[in-house]
């Protein structure tokens, strides 16, 4: 099954799942290797997006505490590159990457 497809299917499931009760935004990650890893986020009520800073670090910390990351990461999102480093538990987590313009909307109350 496809990535798109599994998300599709898995990403509303988790989202409103029991044990969220306010639903949740869910994040599927896959390393690449310990400095490197593809996120993919499927927010509550917006569905997939193309970028998501607080779960890109959200997935590292965790890849971190589990072992499974470096302290310095590379995150590949759809939408773009952001780089996160964290020391661990009681050191600050960084996030960089770049800010793009991509929308310009009105709304008429």
């Amino acid at each position: 099954m496809s990535t798109r497809r599994l998300l599709k299917h898995w990403g509303p499931v988790l989202e409103s799942h029991e044990r969220f009760p306010e639903r949740a935004n869910i994040g599927f990650m896959q390393v690449v290797r310990r400095e490197h890893i593809r996120l993919r986020v499927y927010e509550r009520g917006a569905g997939e997006t193309r970028a998501c800073g607080s779960g890109a670090c959200a997935a590292v910390a965790v890849g971190i505490q589990q072992g499974l990351l470096a302290e310095e990461v590379r995150v590949e999102l759809p939408g773009g590159r952001l780089d996160i480093a964290w020391k661990g538990p009681g050191h600050p987590l960084y996030m960089t990457g770049p800010a793009a313009h991509i929308y310009d909307g009105f709304i008429h109350l």
